[in-house]
Parts: C-alpha cells; structure tokens; sequence
C-alpha cells in the first residue's frame, strides 16, 4: 500500500490517504497478513455425483454417529467442485498438458505419456522439474504442448492412498481386492472436510462406494487449562517424555478410556498419572495378590475345574460380573466404541479388588475348608486371566506380562496374551439376581460409612445395630445378604425400618422468600397450616407426587418443594445418611465390650502396618507386645488377645514392655495411646540362643 500510495502522489492522482483499522486476515502460524485474490483452478466435478457421495456415507458407521449426518453429511449435502489445483512447486504435478490452442490433454500413466511424447520415459521422475521439461504432441491438433504449472492438492494424495499404496491399478490387484474397503480408521474432527471427504470422494469416484467402513473420529487435545496445545505457548507435552515416566500403557489408557475420543479432553501428566493409579496399578496389585498366596498356598490353575454352580457366592457374584463385562467390552469394541468398553472394564477392576478380594481375602490363606481356598484362587485367576484378554488392546504390555506369568501353557493357552482368543461369554457365570442383590448391598454400604463419616465414627469401631430403609421391592434382596452388610458396615445386627420417617424428623415451613411475593398477607395462614400437617406425611406425598395440595382459607394451594422449607433431624442417638428412598441410621450407643473390638480393631490394623514396614514376609509368625497405661485399654487389649492374635500371626503376645531392639510403633485411641513392638518369631529363637549359648 505505501507504494501505491506513493506512486499516486508522484503523479498527482491522490486525492487523499488515511489510515482505516478493521480486521483482517492473518496467517494462524506466522501472524503475518495474508492477501485473497481471485484466481483460476483445475475442479474436480464432484457436485455431479452427491447423490453417490452421500450414498457412499450412508454405508459407513461413524463414532460418534453425530458427525455422519451433522458436519460431514452437511457438507456432502451442500456440496460443491473441489478445488484441485494450487500453485507451489513441491507436490504432485498436475497432469495436464496444454498446447497453444488450449487443448487440455490429462496424462493417465507413464505409458501414455511415453506415447505422447515419442520417447520412454518410464523411468523418469514425476516430479518437478523434470516433469516440467517433457513436451508432447497435442492429440487435438499435433501442436506442441507442454503441462500446466500447477500441483495437486495434497489431500488428493492422502485420498488416494488405498489405490496408491498398492500401486492399484497398475499392480497388485489381488492384495489391493483383499484390502479394500478399510475396517477401520480415524482421525480428528478437522478432516471432515479434509482426509475424510478426499478418501470418500476418489473411491467413489473409481469404484463407486466408500473406501472404509468406520471411522473413529476424534476431537482435539488441550491443555490442563483447556487451551489448544501450541509450541509458541510452551503448553506442549513430550510424548517421549510421557512414554518415559508413566509408560506406554497409562498413555494408551488415557487416550483410549478416560473419555469420549471424539470430544476436546483436557491432557497433563497428571492426568494421565492418575489413569496409571486407578486402573494399571490396581490391577497390577491384585495380580500380585494373586501370585502371593497362591505360591505361599502352591496353588496351580492347571487342570483345576469346579463348576460355577458349586462355588461360594461371592465368587459366583464376580463370574456373573466377568461375564456382563466380556458381553459388554465386546460389544462396544466391535462398535468402535472404546471409551465404553474402558468405562466398564475400569469398574470391573475396582469390582475385582475393592470388593470381591477384600471380602474374600481370608479365603486365600486362613480359609475352612479347601474347597474355599480353591475355588477362591480359581474364580480370581479366571478374572485375571479374561482381564487380560479384554486390556490387550488398550494395555497391551502390562496385559501380555500378567498374562504370560499366570496363564500361559496352561490350560490350552498360548504363549501370549496377543495369541490367544477373545474370551466369550458363558450362560453358566450369568446371574442377574445376585449381581442386582450385592449392588444394592453396595449401595447401603455406601451410606453406612457416609453415615460413620458425618459422626465422625471410625470405620474399625463396631456398633450395635442399624437401621435400614429402602423400598419393598428390595427387602428380599437384602434379607439373602444381610450379613454381608453387618459385616461390611460393621454392626452386629441389621434391623429394617418401615419407613424414613422412623429414622428421622422433619420440620416443614414455608419459603418465605418464594411464597411471600406470591401470597402477600396469607402467608401466614399458611405458615399456620404447614405447623398442623403432619411433616413427615407432607414430605412422603413430595416425593411420591412432587407436589402437595393444602387448603389456606378455604382455597386449594398446590406446593412444590421449591415453595417449603424442608428440614431433616436424626433421631437423637443415631447417625443418619439418606439417598432418596434408601437410608441408613447407626445406633450409636457404644458398650464397654464393644469400645474393645474397636480398640482390638485399630491394633490389629496398626500391628500389619508395622510387619510390612519391618519387613516381614506375609506368612511369618511373630512375637507381639502390646503396653497401654490407661487400664480400660490395657483391659480391651487382654480380653481381644486371642482375636488380635489370630489376626497378626502372632505365636505370642506379651503386655510387659518391649525391647528397644525391636520395631516398634504407638497408636493414638480416643481413650487412651498404645505402644507395639514386634519381632519375627524365628528371630525370638535365635535371640535366646545368643543368650544362653
């Protein structure tokens, strides 16, 4: 412009010039301004063949299926002639020769080209500027023409590919039948109009019919703050540096589970840091549990068979759950769907290790029968070994390494987890009663500790009894696995209630702040009618309807619960949490016998940390002292010695003062501090034969 402007005032043609401010494009890379002008382009005539296009995609299952008739399939409904050509002169020549007279002959192989130009030149590189210095024969009027300047757009290369790769047509056609169309393939949102559409057009175009059958496509990653990853912002994360300290695995986790792959996810190390403990680690520590007892036990699955039907139930709860989530993971896998697949396997793994192995963890090595034992390391290696099958394609290294260590050449297994066959559901493990049972035992449970939590109730501490609340429908359900809930909530008895309103109290007035606009001076005659209504009555209606209806007056008045203020009281001694017609109250009333199983409890909790920070192998028996100079702990402690020492392996338990030669730790209890030592029992031996010679 200030040339122009220039050259203007040289020749005293410039009437005036001035800055104007408005917007204007810039280059998303450089920031520098970029200039549109009209130009002229060789088109592909693909608005001739919508109609095939869009039947094209009506064959093909997109993830999410949003994308097929929403973005992309409004573009092929509005679709124009694609711009083929650009000028620049690094890409694939155009090929087109043109004579003098604008004769426009397109070259289709190097074997028509050779013809046309009177010489071999098939080994000549098709690229510029060699190609730029054949001249050939204008086939229209023998006049000497020589190709046009411009290239293709790349993405016509990047949509030629399928044909390309095999050098199809020319070549190859009996890999390129067997290949074609594509399973499966994906890529980010922005090439709907990009790699996409060029993929579906050429095949279109060539052979009539899309050249891929799905496609998962995806959205963008951003950073932690949700902004779009960029060098210039220094928001940028290393993948190698990813692969490096959280691995691959917990990288293919997170891409691949941690949420729909087709919207804009938020990525960090930390992020993915917290996939990597919630799921891999997790199965990883119960495969170690696995391998820890069962070489302690000289447990081998080999050969073991014992029909589902004859198992505990606890182990028949989990194969019911194995077998939905095999069902489940399937399904979605085959759908593309792998962010469903993730979701459900992730909930399977807690399943395994926070509910099925910590339930059954006495089961493994201080079991009473060996048919428990057995079907306990059976029923878990099962679950390992189809969760293994079933994270193959999202964890393939962690998958394949618990794999080859618990599974392979046994039973008819191969040597690798990526060998051997997709597990299938089995009718046997199905058992939708019982899954339906322990989930609404899980659900209590839930509110059982929210309930320990809110009165501040340690979780180790027994109570008396609880009372429980839910709809009828799910009383049978709960009376098959009440003591499974005793035990869980940590009560010695479940007691039902018939309704919320006998674990608490209500209080009902009116939302002054709502109802006041609305009945101006009335309100307090209905105030006055709220106090006579029974609350817990009114708030059973809310809940069943959604709504009450009163008389104020003599005039009906509909209420919601927006319009009342609802408040709710435990019954006085107890410890309420409620989740719609479910709830929990916890009698709170501690006995001296049961403030010394909670005392006992928290010992026993204490003692193992200790054997593991000391050291101590899982199976090594061990000496035990246990000092307390509040005599109603000290008492606690020599009444519950029998079950603290089953519970710690302990051979002996000693209430004189320890040794300051061994491990040693204090507990801190609301009535009083505990000091333990412990040592290996075998240690205690030697110790006396140092002693005595």
């Amino acid at each position: 412009d200030p040339v122009i402007v220039e050259d203007l005032d040289n020749r005293g043609l410039l009437w005036a010039s001035e800055i104007y401010e408005h917007a204007y494009p810039h280059c998303w890379r450089c920031a520098t301004p970029l200039i549109y002008y009209a130009r002229k382009d060789w088109y592909i005539r693909t608005s001739q063949i919508q109609s095939d296009l869009r039947a094209s995609n009506e064959d093909t299952n997109w993830q999410p299926p949003t994308v097929k008739y929403g973005r992309f399939g409004d573009w092929l409904a509005n679709n124009v002639d694609w711009s083929l050509s650009r000028d620049r002169y690094w890409g694939t020549p155009l090929p087109v020769w043109r004579c003098g007279d604008d004769h426009a002959t397109c070259v289709g192989s190097f074997a028509e080209l050779s013809e046309l130009a009177g010489r071999d030149l098939s080994d000549i590189d098709p690229h510029r500027p060699y190609i730029d210095e054949v001249v050939v024969s204008c086939p229209v009027c023998g006049k000497r023409a020589t190709r046009v300047l411009s290239v293709i757009d790349t993405w016509f290369d990047s949509g030629a590919m399928p044909f390309a790769q095999w050098h199809y047509p020319f070549e190859n056609e009996d890999i390129f039948e067997r290949r074609f169309p594509a399973d499966f393939i994906s890529e980010a949102i922005d090439q709907t109009r990009g790699w996409f559409y060029t993929l579906l057009a050429i095949a279109t175009l060539v052979r009539g019919h899309n050249s891929y059958r799905n496609v998962v496509c995806l959205g963008l990653l951003v950073d932690a703050d949700g902004r779009k990853m960029s060098k210039s912002l220094g928001n940028v994360i290393n993948p190698w540096e990813v692969l490096e300290e959280q691995g691959a695995d917990a990288l293919r986790w997170w891409t691949l589970a941690a949420g729909a792959p087709w919207s804009a996810r938020r990525v960090s190390k930390d992020i993915i840091q917290e996939g990597l403990r919630k799921y891999l680690l997790t199965l990883w520590n119960t495969y170690s549990f696995w391998v820890t007892y069962a070489s302690l036990e000289g447990f081998d699955p080999a050969g073991e068979s014992i029909p589902v039907a004859e198992r505990p139930e606890m182990d028949r709860w989990i194969l019911a759950e194995l077998d939905d989530t095999i069902r489940v993971v399937t399904g979605a896998l085959d759908e593309f769907d792998g962010t469903t697949g993730g979701r459900r396997l992730d909930r399977f793994v807690d399943d395994l290790s926070n509910w099925y192995v910590r339930r059954s963890r006495r089961r493994f090595w201080r079991s009473k029968t060996e048919a428990e034992t057995r079907s306990a390391f059976l029923t878990l290696w099962e679950c390992l070994v189809a969760l293994t099958k079933l994270s193959a394609p999202y964890t393939p290294y962690i998958a394949d390494e618990i794999f080859t260590n618990i599974a392979a050449g046994r039973n008819g297994e191969p040597d690798s987890v990526h060998l051997s066959l997709w597990p299938e559901p089995d009718g046997a493990r199905v058992d939708d009663v019982l899954r339906r049972r322990m989930a609404l035992i899980r659900r209590l449970v839930g509110l059982g500790r929210a309930a320990r939590t809110e009165a501040k109730v340690r979780v180790r501490q027994p109570l008396k009894r609880a009372l429980v609340v839910l709809p009828s429908v799910d009383a049978e359900d709960l009376a098959a696995l009440k003591k499974l809930l005793a035990e869980e909530i940590n009560v010695k008895e479940i007691e039902i209630a018939s309704g919320v309103g006998e674990l608490v109290n209500y209080t009902v007035k009116p939302n002054f702040a709502v109802l006041g606009p609305r009945f101006g001076p009335k309100v307090g005659a209905l105030a006055a009618v709220l106090k006579k209504t029974n609350a817990g009555d009114l708030v059973t209606r809310l809940d069943e309807s959604g709504s009450v209806e009163l008389q104020v007056d003599g005039e009906r008045v509909l209420l919601t619960r927006d319009d009342l203020d609802i408040r709710v009281e435990g019954r006085s001694g107890f410890a309420l949490a409620q989740d719609g017609p479910y709830g929990i109250a916890l009698d709170l009333d501690l006995t001296p016998e049961l403030k010394a199983e909670g005392i006992a409890r928290e010992v026993v909790r204490a003692v193992q940390d200790l054997r593991k920070s000391s050291g101590l192998a899982v199976e090594d028996r061990i000496g035990l002292w246990l000092e307390s100079s509040d005599d109603t702990v000290a008492e606690a402690l020599r009444d519950q010695a029998g079950y603290i020492a089953e519970e710690t392996l302990a051979a002996e338990i000693n209430f004189d003062p320890p040794s300051s030669d061994f491990a040693t730790t204090e507990l801190t209890l609301d009535d009083g501090r505990v000091r333990m030592a412990l040592i290996r029992a075998a240690d205690i031996l030697v110790k006396e034969a140092d002693e005595t010679g």
